[in-house]
């Protein structure tokens, strides 16, 4: 994840920004963040993870949805000031209300970030403590370098807790989504 400018830059200029590329770019408080372009290892987890989710969303009909990359995530919550724009590369959203054209504004249950080479300290540290700051329910940190997924989960008192790291083989299951598990086998 690489500085696209060193100024501090307004929401506008921001937007103006992103009409001018094919690049993915994050805003956070006046920074904006450019993606690396994802590898198909990422491509190929990112794919059979949403599919997955899809299926067990829509047969559960719980209402709630998930969506992949690209798609923006206005992070909003009472008491958080500041502007952040993100695009998570799996997001799990129960409210509905906040559900706009071209963007979601509010907080995802659950988000899933794939590292890349480039990435790895923006998703392992910025965007985990991003996310707990804004209540993200759970959050999934998925390595394809080491065949690896970390998950975290909001206890009480609005910090995360590791609850589960599977490396090569093995099930994670999520704590939010209850009764959805992954097989690390099959995911890469």
């Amino acid at each position: 994840m690489s500085l696209a400018q060193e100024r501090f830059v307004s929401i506008e200029e921001f937007y103006v920004m992103r009409e001018k590329t094919d690049n993915l770019l994050e805003y956070v408080d006046g920074v904006v963040f450019m993606s690396p372009s994802p590898s198909t290892k990422h491509q190929r987890i990112s794919s059979r993870l949403h599919a997955r989710l899809f299926n067990f969303l829509d047969q559960k009909k719980s209402g709630c949805e998930v969506f992949h990359a690209p798609f923006n995530v206005e992070l909003q919550k009472e008491g958080v000031d500041g502007k952040k724009i993100v695009i998570p590369d799996l997001s799990i959203i129960y409210d509905k209300n906040g559900f706009m054209e071209n963007k979601y504004i509010g907080v995802p249950a659950i988000i899933i970030e794939i590292l890349s080479p480039s990435n790895q300290s923006h998703d392992l540290v910025f965007k985990l403590n991003l996310y707990m700051q804004y209540g993200v329910k759970e959050y999934w940190i998925i390595n394809p370098m080491l065949n690896a997924i970390q998950l975290y989960v909001l206890d009480e008192s609005m910090q995360y807790q590791q609850m589960d790291v599977v490396r090569e083989q093995g099930i994670i299951k999520s704590h939010v989504l209850q009764g959805f598990q992954v097989q690390l086998e099959e995911l890469f």
